[in-house]
């Protein structure tokens, strides 16, 4: 199936992706993981919630940590343009059949709460409280140095729909993965922002969330990023890399936080402002997709994800297999 053709004047403005919310077992050792490790800086906490912003953002937060019974994926989060865009979008999500709900969340202007078309809980926001700029203040750089949250990327059964359900919302395709068998899509990256992706879709067992990546400044990053995980007990988080994706052209890591949730670390792909950029198409076989050095990666990056809240989950529609790395 071919990708779809762009929607550039979509029925709201969504800006970008915002923040996660993630359900977390140990509060106390999510909040030192996220602080101390990665880096991201804490703006509010209690006895259940720890709020968290990167260093360049000036919204609250982008990472809410809340203590839960489940390990899981609670909402995804986007920014809209302006008011107006929440009444449009609630208008839409209604003739599309969606579910809407008006919520009160901390920090929050007027919130709708929606999903997708797979259940992913979505949230879509205009106003955020905002604080001071602190990407000048070098003194509270720490852990892997994050400027600002980057994209989701999601595990989907079927990934021609969720790439239809997106660009119906202005979610432009820059890469996407083509089984040559079938001529489905196995995986797509779209974008609002101009990069290569707010959010991103994988041919799996879903929905449920890949990984959130946050951008950092240099490939160096991520390497500092190693030594300190390596030397303070965080060896068993690192999964996959570092390497350069062929996809995307991106610098990455990948890591898991105390619970299993899935982190990118990510610097280095490419603006896609203009409107007319033409999405580049990689084969499912070509080695060079996943990383542009060759190196396939392992099972877990394939079959281990993290669940939404109270979502049901199905198999993947495209049984196509990806190059995947040699068990040890």
């Amino acid at each position: 199936m071919p990708i779809p053709k762009p929607v550039l004047y979509p029925p709201f403005n969504t800006l970008r992706i915002s923040h996660v919310e993630y359900g977390v077992s140990d509060l106390n050792a999510s909040r030192k993981f996220y602080s101390e490790i990665l880096g991201l800086q804490i703006t509010d906490e209690d006895s259940n919630t720890v709020y968290l912003r990167a260093m360049e953002e000036r919204g609250h937060h982008c990472v809410i940590l809340r203590k839960s019974k489940a390990v899981d994926v609670k909402v995804l989060g986007f920014k809209v343009f302006s008011e107006n865009d929440l009444d449009k979008a609630e208008l839409y999500f209604k003739k599309m059949g969606q579910e809407t709900n008006w919520v009160k969340r901390p920090y929050q202007g007027r919130t709708l709460l929606t999903s997708d078309n797979n259940g992913i809980p979505l949230e879509f926001y205009f106003e955020m409280d905002r604080l001071e700029t602190i990407h000048q203040k070098y003194n509270l750089y720490r852990g892997v140095k994050p400027l600002r949250i980057d994209h989701f990327n999601c595990f989907s059964p079927n990934v021609d729909k969720s790439v239809n359900f997106y660009n119906d919302l202005g979610f432009r395709v820059t890469e996407y993965t083509e089984d040559d068998d079938s001529g489905a899509v196995w995986a797509a990256w779209l974008h609002r922002k101009g990069g290569v992706h707010d959010i991103a879709f994988t041919n799996g067992t879903g929905p449920r969330m890949h990984h959130v990546a946050f951008w950092v400044p240099t490939p160096l990053n991520i390497i500092d990023l190693l030594d300190l995980m390596a030397s303070t007990g965080y060896v068993e988080n690192i999964e996959r890399g570092p390497g350069r994706h062929g996809i995307s052209n991106a610098f990455f890591l990948y890591i898991f936080d105390p619970d299993g949730h899935r982190i990118e670390i990510y610097c280095s792909d490419y603006q896609t402002i203009d409107p007319d950029h033409e999405a580049i198409r990689w084969s499912l076989t070509d080695p060079q997709r996943q990383t542009l050095w060759g190196a396939p990666a392992p099972r877990s990056w394939f079959e281990e994800g993290s669940h939404f809240e109270n979502l049901s989950i199905r198999s993947p529609d495209l049984k196509a297999q990806p190059i995947i790395a040699p068990d040890h």
